[in-house]
Parts: structure tokens; C-alpha cells; sequence
């Protein structure tokens, strides 16, 4: 009888794996279960070897996001929804440097493909509110819209999670995306509003914190 994985197990070595991307260790098959309590053979036994490590950090990654965007619940105003989603997709990366850098290494394939496509649905799924409300014109397309608020997120996580900016740039994501959301018909006043309260929840300093 084939012997049950221990799904704790398979979390210990992706947490390990990125705990020591985080620390900018090699990434190896010796090293990464090195004081783990388990064997180089376990990385074979969970993941079929180090390339399959790496593919459920990336899926990790995603189901990291999905969860996270999970907590924005959906309010009377989209547009500010819209604006909150990218608040918590930073609010991700910067939780999570290790494994938001790996998350876009296509290098790796996906474990599952479509719950990665997930989370740019649920922001699809906030344009197509605000269109539904009269927020935007008739013939936006969602799917666009929705890839160049993703762009604007990623852009500024990746320069603050990943590069050289300081934190006080998120705070650019107010009027990049209400110049994208007013570009795409919204009234400026309005949007600059739903987007402030939105983006509110980002992990921007203020002067009596980091």
C-alpha cells in the first residue's frame, strides 16, 4: 500500500524554500531540507524533484493572492472595489516578497493555470459593475481595463517589493488609476473619491509610521 504524504510536510519545504529566498540563500536540493528533519528523497516524493518545487512555490504565490483578494468585499461602489483589489494585491507582495518574485518566473509552469486566471477575473469582475453602473463607457472592455489596473499594481509592487523604491511611491496608485478609471469614463471628482478609499488600504506610510 502506497505510503500517504504528509501534506505538512509539503508545506515545510515551500516555506523553506522561501524563507531562503528571502534570506538570498542557494535554492538546493541538499539545502533546502537541510535542518528540515526530512531527506532529499521527500523533495522527490512531494514534488518529483527541485523543478516541481519550484512550480508549487509559484502556485503558492497565486493561492496567496486569491486569498487575499478574497477579504475585499464587493461594495456599492466598484470603482472603489476596483481600487481596493489593487491595494490588496500590493498588500500581497509586499507580505510575501519570496514568493511574489517567483510567482511571474514562466520558467515554471502552474499546477493549475485557472486559479491563477482567477485572480484577474475578480478584478474583470469589478469592471463589469462599473460599466453595469454607468461608471464606464459602454464599450470598454474588461478584460483591458481590468489587465491595466493589474499593470499599475504590479508595476508599483514590483518596484517596492522587489526594487529599489520606497513605500512612498504606492501612493502614485491614486492617480494612475484614476487617470486610467477617468480615461475609461468615470467623472474625475468621483473617481478620484472611490479610488482614495480603495487604495486606503495599501501599505503606504504615513508620518507617524513606517
Amino acid at each position: 500500500m502506497a505510503r500517504t504524504k504528509d501534506p505538512a510536510i509539503r508545506s515545510l519545504l515551500i516555506e523553506r524554500a522561501a524563507m531562503m529566498l528571502r534570506t538570498r540563500e542557494p535554492v538546493t536540493l541538499r539545502s533546502v531540507v537541510a535542518g528540515t528533519g526530512v531527506s532529499t528523497m521527500a523533495v522527490y516524493t512531494y514534488f518529483g524533484g527541485m523543478d516541481g518545487l519550484w512550480t508549487a512555490m509559484r502556485q503558492e504565490g497565486f493561492k496567496g493572492l486569491a486569498a487575499v483578494l478574497d477579504t475585499v468585499e464587493p461594495s456599492a461602489d466598484p470603482v472603489r472595489d476596483l481600487a481596493a483589489l489593487g491595494a490588496a494585491y500590493v498588500r500581497h507582495a509586499l507580505a510575501a516578497p519570496d514568493l511574489y518574485r517567483i510567482m511571474f518566473d514562466a520558467g515554471f509552469a502552474l499546477e493549475d493555470a485557472k486559479a491563477a486566471d482567477e485572480t484577474l477575473h475578480r478584478l474583470v469582475s469589478a469592471v463589469e459593475r462599473a460599466k453595469s453602473a454607468g461608471r464606464f463607457h459602454e464599450d470598454t472592455d474588461p478584460l483591458t481595463l481590468a489587465t491595466h489596473s493589474w499593470v499599475i499594481g504590479h508595476g508599483l509592487a514590483s518596484l517596492v517589493a522587489t526594487g529599489p523604491l520606497p513605500r512612498q511611491v504606492l501612493a502614485q496608485g491614486v492617480p494612475m488609476l484614476t487617470a486610467l478609471f477617468t480615461g475609461s469614463g468615470d467623472t474625475a471628482d468621483r473617481c478620484r473619491r472611490s479610488v482614495e478609499q480603495g487604495w486606503q488600504m495599501a501599505p503606504v506610510p504615513t508620518a507617524d509610521g513606517p
